[in-house]
């Protein structure tokens, strides 16, 4: 019979009806042809060219059988992958997912005859986590690629370094009060009361009621000129010390640090070693090229970090020319500004903050700033490296 021409209703319909998924036990995976009902597929298995399909599986049946077994497989941990990630899900919900595509590779056709052989032919292989429950079978894809195991290893040693930083943070602490608990306890001792305790019953009991005489108020003036009279000079030998001298002695003697000041640098010791990095590029700092290689265009001019690409790459914009150029950390260096003006805190214990810079040290190389942002708001720092602080851009 022949088909139907383009664009009548009958051809119409029929492509309608061969749309999207039908009946899995009337396709044939060996012509990859699906038909609409019974009488269909069984005009389909009777015809010259499925039997020559036939023929050819019989020669070689077991490489078509891996290689449906194969194509299946991937094609499903492909969508397991890719919609799932390593979320724990219900095995036929990830089939019927699978099963949507109108030219996927049918089960019936590789050497699983069930969903649970393959499931469970998926956690022998350690390539899926499988669970049995009153639900069915559950999976989880097991992601092996490279670059995820690499990325989860560099985030367990950072949560691990972070939390060895946490403990040793806490235990100093705990030192440092128990410290101070036991030096405060031994300043002030409990007194202890006991029982009154007579060791002469017989003894008598004896008080002195002497009245005292009035002193006369012109002996004690006689008196005082005389003492005034006696009395030697300061820095004599036998002279008491003045209060200059001890006011001196004072000045000499260095103050003890509390409790709460050595908590305090310890903490901030803690700080700046847990923010001390060698990547100090961040965005919407000016920073200055220092490549002879750029070429003199280029060359100590100045430009604004847009992007921090990989930690030590950086995309910035130069300021003059207004180009877009992608650099190393290693061609860049810091900006100091002018006195006054407002910079970020690059690298070290207060990282990322706001500051304003107070003063200059061009003999030392470093300067005094003052944060502007966070919890230490006014906080001044002295003594800071220029490579610790660089200009921001005020337009960023």
């Amino acid at each position: 019979m022949p088909k139907h021409e383009a664009l009548t209703a009958k051809a119409i319909g029929n492509r309608i009806k061969a749309k999207g998924l039908q009946k899995l036990r009337w396709y044939c995976q060996m012509c990859q042809k699906q038909c609409r009902d019974e009488n269909g597929f069984k005009c389909h298995t009777s015809s010259e060219s499925h039997q020559r399909q036939l023929l050819l599986f019989a020669d070689n049946s077991d490489t078509y059988l891996d290689t449906f077994s194969q194509d299946f497989e991937d094609g499903y941990l492909e969508l397991l992958r890719r919609r799932f990630g390593t979320k724990r899900v219900h095995s036929n919900q990830v089939y019927q997912e699978y099963i949507t595509d109108r030219h996927h590779t049918h089960m019936n056709s590789t050497e699983w005859e069930t969903l649970t052989d393959f499931v469970k032919f998926l956690g022998r292989t350690g390539k899926c986590n499988v669970d049995q429950t009153e639900k069915g079978w559950f999976v989880t894809y097991i992601d092996r690629d490279p670059e995820t195991i690499k990325r989860q290893e560099a985030l367990a040693k950072k949560e691990k370094l972070d939390k060895d930083d946490q403990e040793k943070m806490a235990e100093f602490i705990n030192k440092q009060i128990e410290k101070a608990n036991k030096e405060s306890t031994a300043s002030t001792s409990v007194p202890v009361f006991t029982e009154l305790l007579r060791q002469n019953e017989e003894e008598k009991v004896s008080l002195n009621l002497a009245i005292i005489a009035k002193p006369n108020p012109v002996s004690k003036s006689k008196a005082l000129s005389l003492n005034a009279l006696e009395k030697p000079v300061s820095g004599e030998p036998g002279s008491e010390p003045s209060k200059k001298d001890d006011t001196r002695s004072l000045k000499g003697e260095k103050r003890k640090k509390s409790t709460l000041d050595e908590i305090m640098e310890e903490t901030e010791r803690a700080k700046e070693k847990q923010n001390r990095k060698d990547n100090w590029l961040m965005e919407g700092i000016v920073v200055k090229v220092i490549a002879k290689s750029l070429g003199e265009k280029y060359y100590k001019q100045k430009a604004v970090v847009q992007e921090v690409q990989n930690l030590y790459t950086a995309v910035v914009k130069m300021i003059d020319t207004r180009d877009v150029l992608k650099l190393d950390q290693a061609h860049l260096e810091t900006v100091i500004p002018a006195i006054g003006r407002t910079v970020k805190v690059v690298n070290g214990a207060y990282r990322g903050s706001e500051a304003s810079l107070d003063s200059i040290d061009e003999r030392k190389f470093s300067c005094s700033i003052t944060i502007k942002t966070g919890l230490v708001k006014g906080r001044v720092l002295h003594n800071l490296p220029y490579e610790d602080i660089s200009k921001l851009n005020i337009s960023s």
